[in-house]
């Protein structure tokens, strides 16, 4: 049973997403304590396991998996003239219209998982396409990741196609030999795989400062892992070098 006063409307707050031009904002609509959170939450508890198992060769959740697969792609696969393409579904979320009768709520539990099985019963015509040209192909919510040895007329003409396989879904693609996908930068030099760290335009050099009252472990964690991803993420020597640089004289600011 749902007791009055124990609930409460959700509301709508917005998000800058400072790092795009013009800092469009994003809409959630918190419902911590809306009558149907828990329906929400069951629903999402019961649908995100069988996604992550259907969806699990497509679908990445962090750049250390993207960096392992496409290693392991680019072995046998990348080429001096191979593609790299990066694509954003335009307005995921926000295009739910106000009714919501369609779509789902931002901040709902339930809500990314419905967009991830919308977005992987669309996506599979495009997957096998590409896995059809030894192609690479992965997904993290609303950025899609290719990489291909298609020439660019072709590639152009099939993110064309692809535009029109759901009325619901735009998609706004990037195409060359260099891309910044999650925090990761990639590029194909000359046939060879290189990538390093990416930080957003927005990046500020600031992390727990270590005067907070927070645990010391807490604190020993952040250059820890840092690091960790420095190590994973750059290709070469010189990229962790300079990496590690700029870490050390971050914490020097903190």
């Amino acid at each position: 049973s749902i007791k009055s006063n124990e609930v409460e409307l959700a509301h709508l707050y917005y998000l800058p997403k400072a790092h795009k031009p013009g800092t469009p904002l994003r809409p959630i609509i918190s419902g911590l304590k809306h009558p149907t959170k828990k329906i929400s939450k069951f629903l999402d508890e019961l649908l995100r396991p069988l996604f992550n198992k259907m969806a699990s060769n497509t679908t990445v959740t962090c750049g250390t998996e993207v960096i392992k697969q496409l290693h392991e792609w680019s072995k046998r696969n990348i080429r001096q003239e191979t593609l790299i393409c990066t694509m954003d579904v335009m307005d995921l979320y926000t295009i739910i219209p106000q009714t919501e009768i369609r779509g789902g709520a931002m901040g709902s539990l339930l809500t990314l998982t419905i967009a991830n099985c919308y977005m992987y019963f669309y996506e599979r015509d495009i997957v096998k396409q590409v896995n059809n040209s030894n192609g690479f192909y992965l997904r993290y919510i609303d950025d899609i990741f290719i990489i291909i040895n298609w020439p660019i007329p072709h590639l152009s003409k099939q993110i064309n196609r692809w535009n029109e396989l759901d009325l619901n879904i735009k998609l706004k693609a990037q195409v060359g030999h260099s891309t910044n996908f999650l925090d990761l930068y990639i590029e194909n030099k000359n046939g060879e795989l290189f990538t390093k760290v990416y930080h957003k335009p927005s990046y500020e050099p600031y992390y727990l400062p270590f005067n907070s009252v927070h645990p010391i472990r807490m604190k020993m964690n952040i250059p820890y892992a840092m690091l960790i991803r420095a190590v994973k993420y750059c290709s070469t020597f010189e990229t962790y070098l300079n990496e590690r640089e700029k870490l050390r004289m971050t914490l020097l600011l903190n």
